[in-house]
């Protein structure tokens, strides 16, 4: 190649090598502009969700399923004769449980039937001598002006009558203790028959056949599955306006999304899950670390929604406050209706 040519091809490599740097700037340019847009849009979209959503809702997974468990224990002693349950069985109010043998019981109310009977007769026969003792103190009292009757008599006869009316007063007490003694009989033989609380599910059946049983004992528990209730536990940052009437939402994971549970804030525990601890976290001390705390929150559940989908004791679920769902008009809607 002749340098004439090598002169002539220069300027074009060079225009061309222009013109590929300039193209090259203007698609770094366009990227920038479309990053930059990316980063309003997201920067806008991000503002919109947490002014129309994220603000308006607090959440947590930190919450669980709880009811009033009712404790049946024994009342009185006895050996068991019957259990009629067993755990996860379903039990109405009034069911028989269990019972204990009342033989003892029976005796024991023929016992106090029979000292009440035997009171009632002392009753009778102070009477009589508190009746007589009169009519002898009137008689004498008409003698007396006629000396007929000395006043050492008549004295006599005074305190005999006082002595009758005193020992019908104790007769009569005699009768309220042992009719107090009878129905203190009567209940305990009643006792001999326990019966459920309330409308549950048994669970923790502890009591056997042929045990023996004292008072107190704990026998089993009934879980009114039918009064449930979550206990949702909200970092102490997020409560800020949590107030009780708002409305929640919530998800169990027993029955994932394709079930929705609706509540209502019924109100908030006196204190942490950490002031109420068996061993509570010693912060006054040197190596402190600030935890974010929780506090328990009461959450009541749809009662209809309750009976479709019937829940468990100590179950996962998932809870979200509505923040700028009225209390006071949910109140007003649930006392007129």
């Amino acid at each position: 190649m002749s340098e004439s040519t090598k002169v002539a091809d220069t300027p074009a490599a060079a225009a061309a090598s222009q013109e590929a740097d300039a193209k090259r700037r203007r698609q770094r340019a366009l990227g920038f502009s479309l990053l930059a847009a990316a980063i309003v849009a997201a920067g806008g979209g991000g503002y919109t969700y947490w002014k129309l959503v994220a603000s308006r809702y607090v959440s947590t997974d930190d919450a669980y399923t709880a009811a009033e468990i009712a404790d049946v224990s024994a009342q009185i002693a006895g050996p068991v004769a019957a259990v009629n349950v067993v755990d996860s069985q379903f039990v109405k109010r009034g069911d028989v449980l269990v019972l204990i043998d009342d033989t003892d019981a029976k005796l024991a109310l023929r016992q106090a039937e029979a000292d009440l009977a035997h009171a009632r007769a002392q009753v009778v026969s102070a009477t009589a001598d508190v009746e007589k003792a009169a009519i002898d103190l009137k008689r004498r009292q008409a003698l007396v002006e006629s000396g007929s009757v000395s006043g050492d008599e008549l004295t006599k006869v005074i305190n005999e009558s006082s002595n009758s009316a005193a020992s019908l007063n104790a007769a009569r007490a005699a009768v309220a203790q042992a009719q107090a003694r009878v129905e203190k009989a009567q209940v305990d033989l009643g006792r001999t028959v326990i019966r459920s609380p309330v409308d549950g599910v048994v669970a923790r059946r502890n009591v056997q056949l042929g045990q023996r049983v004292q008072p107190s004992t704990p026998l089993l528990s009934v879980v009114p599955v039918n009064q449930m209730y979550v206990k949702a536990n909200f970092k102490e940052v997020q409560l800020k306006k949590v107030r009780p009437g708002q409305s929640v939402d919530l998800e169990c994971d027993l029955y994932g999304k394709k079930v929705a549970f609706h509540g209502v804030i019924e109100g908030f525990d006196g204190g942490t899950g950490a002031a109420f601890a068996v061993i509570p976290a010693q912060n006054a001390t040197g190596n402190w670390i600030k935890v974010v705390q929780r506090l328990p929150v009461r959450i009541r559940l749809n009662e209809d929604e309750l009976a479709a989908h019937p829940l468990r004791v100590g179950l996962s679920m998932k809870a979200k406050v509505d923040l700028r769902s009225d209390p006071a008009a949910q109140q007003l809607a649930s006392s007129s209706s």
